[in-house]
């Protein structure tokens, strides 16, 4: 039976590069390995021509004699490269399933050490305007006693005899191979004998860093600010983590932002809005005038450009944006209540009044038709 294509077998383009074809073997293997095929032997006889063709394609000498000359440049009984089917299987599993099973011999020893998050709860004109904060945080440095290698001043630490240095141990089950954290020096591929009384051999202490955090203008809740290499000190000379200066923004008394826009209420009397005139109303940078257009009815929204937030990222600048709340007069005296009654009554009745309430006319006449439509 003709064998058939090794980039076919594969899934992969003729001019695929090793990674790629790594990649197709890994999620292929998966699939097929004869641990989860559960016996079949098509899908045993599937893995094997899968095997076959990640052997060639990944070996340079092989993959070009069967570019050249297809199978018979690397049948073995046809003077090609061959493959004898004598594959280390050990080897291609560490190599592919590594960051499965613990990263096998390519794993590094030197791990980063873990990035920190810090809350930071700022005022609106802060954030608005930017500063500059300081900041503790409590995280793990490097220990000043032994330079972080955990062993006694004087002392270095020696090479664990189990694993060699590498930090790993390989156990084989057949043709099978599986990379686990070496026992004896838990994976650090380093013995102490005779650890560093300040770090008790670990290479990393507690302590509470001072920092200065530059919150540039414009932020808001949600944002982070990075400090590269100001999170828990790395273990083994790996580098540090990072830190991750979360923003949240409190609320404020009288804005409420939106983006780059801000919001507010601005409360004005019942003459104001109907008689109009200007009003002095809050800004970041302090009071502006706004002019009340006459007849101005509550809920009207203002517009003060350039009142708003400058964006952190763009540098366009939002607007604040006033509702106006007409407020009804309380605590009325005698002689005012009969100034509005006249005022009332100046209006007229119907028809008349209709042109001074026509919000109150309109709304009537539709409650009107509503109860006449249920009776019809």
């Amino acid at each position: 039976m003709s064998k058939r294509d090794y980039y076919e077998v594969l899934g992969v383009a003729k001019d695929a590069a090793e990674r790629d074809i790594k990649k197709a073997y890994k999620r292929l293997a998966m699939k097929y390995h004869p641990d989860r095929t559960q016996g079949d032997k098509a899908l045993e006889e599937k893995f094997k021509e899968i095997q076959e063709a990640y052997e060639v394609l990944t070996d340079e000498q092989k993959r070009a004699a069967y570019d050249r000359f297809g199978h018979a440049g690397v049948d073995p009984n046809r003077g090609g490269g061959g493959h004898g089917g004598h594959a280390d299987f050990g080897d291609i599993f560490g190599d592919v399933f590594g960051d499965i099973f613990g990263g096998g011999r390519r794993q590094s020893r030197a791990r980063q050490g873990s990035d920190l998050r810090y809350n930071l709860e700022m005022s609106l004109e802060d954030a608005v305007r930017g500063k500059n904060v300081e900041i503790k945080v409590p995280t793990l440095v490097g220990c000043d006693e032994c330079d972080g290698s955990g062993a006694k001043k004087g002392t270095t630490p020696t090479t664990c005899p189990t694993c060699h240095g590498q930090g790993q141990v390989q156990m084989r089950q057949g043709f099978f191979a599986v990379q686990q954290t070496c026992p004896t020096c838990s994976g650090r591929g380093k013995i102490i004998a005779d650890p560093c009384r300040k770090c008790h051999g670990h290479g990393r202490v507690e302590k509470t860093k001072t920092l200065s955090v530059k919150v540039p203008a414009g932020v808001d809740t949600g944002d982070r600010i990075r400090l590269s290499g100001e999170g828990e000190a790395g273990e083994m000379g790996g580098p540090a983590g990072d830190l991750y200066v979360q923003v949240h923004i409190k609320d404020h008394p009288i804005f409420v932002r939106d983006g780059n826009n801000l919001y507010c209420e601005v409360p004005i009397s019942f003459t104001r809005a109907a008689l109009g005139g200007e009003i002095e109303v809050p800004t970041l940078d302090g009071k502006v005038k706004l002019k009340i257009s006459p007849e101005t009815q509550t809920g009207r929204m203002f517009r003060l450009r350039g009142k708003g937030v400058k964006s952190v990222r763009s540098g366009s600048v939002g607007d604040l944006m006033c509702k106006v709340v007409v407020e009804t007069p309380v605590n009325l005296t005698s002689r005012q209540k009969e100034l509005l009654e006249e005022l009332d009554k100046s209006m007229g009745t119907g028809e008349e009044a209709a042109k001074y309430r026509p919000k109150e006319k309109g709304f009537f006449d539709g409650v009107k038709k509503f109860f006449d439509d249920l009776t019809n």
